[in-house]
């Protein structure tokens, strides 16, 4: 909670401090949204309807001492904060948890991906896109990159990679991040990396495609048949050294590993097969243990992208421009890593298993409830 507070205080204000009557600080309307958030609040009016109903309580902790600021004053600040200063200081806020948190045993899997934000469309047409990177490991998002009104996430992912410390790490990715830039700043900041091979770089992936018909897999591994989301699914993975296969290696600046994934799915309801082939290029060793289950973990980002949308209702919330909405990204991402974090310093395994559904339900029910969950240690 008070690194919380310290994180809504840093946040710098728009407004000109000097003149002016302000009747709300900028610290307590950030930790207005923040909490209501938190508690399952979504638009402005719940927010506003959750301070009146909690006002005594802000008070008791010196915030809102004049009173809920007003739907058009959320919409001023919403509009009006630096969107790339505060996603800096969320990134701030979560290094020290970060650091907390992950296992020095293992090597950490940083996620990237973006996120289109639905609720908002710019003149173009086109939603803001956000692209971020997940700690897989944490479950934390670490930092976040807006992509330009008329970029894409070619140009945002190394603006990225420039804002982590990444060394001795794995970064997975899709296949939008399969460029020679951004290879070259993983390997140049000493990670390892392992992004899907698609049809953006056609002479690679074709060219692979062809050649892995030539060639017998170093290893080869199943797993499964596994029952979960109404599918049972058996995987398989072949693991080929990129070295003997790819044309045009010298592009792609030192050993490479070709992971070949095909799923065959079967629906329990219907009875009806599937098949799915992806095709994963790595700069781990061929021989590297559980290359499967990193092509998975990649997924986990996917995953925390759905729960903005299920648990924060991300997509339902209309921003009018592009800066609005990666402020609400960022207090929403906020928000979802306070949870992960939670669980990482728990100890009991029951509470590391639960979900942010679970817990907002449960801050939800009373703001003690919500003030003994942020003060716990």
């Amino acid at each position: 909670m008070d690194r919380l507070v310290d994180f809504a205080s840093s946040v710098p204000d728009f407004r000109r401090t000097g003149k002016g009557n302000h009747r709300h600080r900028l610290r307590d309307i950030i930790m207005l949204m923040v909490l209501g958030r938190a508690s399952g609040f979504v638009g402005r009016a719940d927010i506003i309807a959750f301070g009146k109903h909690n006002i005594k309580r802000f008070r008791k902790m010196g915030m809102l001492k004049n009173g809920v600021p007003s739907e058009a004053t959320l919409c001023r600040v919403d509009n009006g904060i630096n969107d790339c200063a505060m996603a800096d200081r969320m990134q701030e806020f979560v290094e020290v948890f970060h650091a907390q948190l992950r296992s020095r045993s293992w090597r950490e899997i940083i996620c990237v991906d973006g996120k289109a934000e639905r609720g908002t469309v710019l003149a173009n047409g086109r939603n803001p896109d956000i692209v971020s990177a997940y700690s897989f490991n944490t479950g934390i998002t670490l930092a976040t990159e807006a992509c330009q009104e008329k970029s894409n996430e070619i140009k945002a992912v190394p603006q990225l990679i420039d804002k982590l410390d990444i060394a001795g790490k794995i970064v997975t990715a899709d296949a939008m991040a399969m460029q020679k830039d951004i290879i070259d700043r993983i390997r140049g900041k000493g990670a390892d990396f392992l992004i899907e091979l698609k049809a953006n770089q056609p002479s690679l992936r074709y060219g692979v495609e062809d050649r892995l018909k030539e060639y017998k897999p170093l290893y080869s591994y199943t797993e499964g048949p596994e029952l979960g989301h109404g599918r049972i699914e058996t995987r398989t993975y072949n693991i080929y050294d990129g070295l003997e296969i790819i044309a045009d290696k010298e592009k792609w600046g030192g050993n490479m590993t070709i992971i070949e994934y095909e799923a065959e799915t079967v629906r329990k309801t219907t009875a009806k097969h599937t098949r799915e082939k992806r095709l994963y290029v790595s700069s781990l060793p061929a021989d590297t243990p559980f290359l499967g289950s990193i092509v998975r973990h990649h997924w986990s980002i996917e995953s925390m992208h759905w729960g903005l949308d299920v648990n924060l209702l991300q997509d339902k919330v209309k921003r009018k421009s592009a800066k609005a909405a990666r402020n609400l990204d960022t207090i929403q991402r906020m928000v979802y890593s306070i949870f992960s974090i939670w669980k990482g310093l728990r100890k009991k395994r029951s509470d590391k298993r639960k979900g942010v559904a679970e817990l907002m339900r449960h801050v939800s029910m009373s703001f003690t409830r919500l003030m003994r969950f942020l003060y716990q240690k």
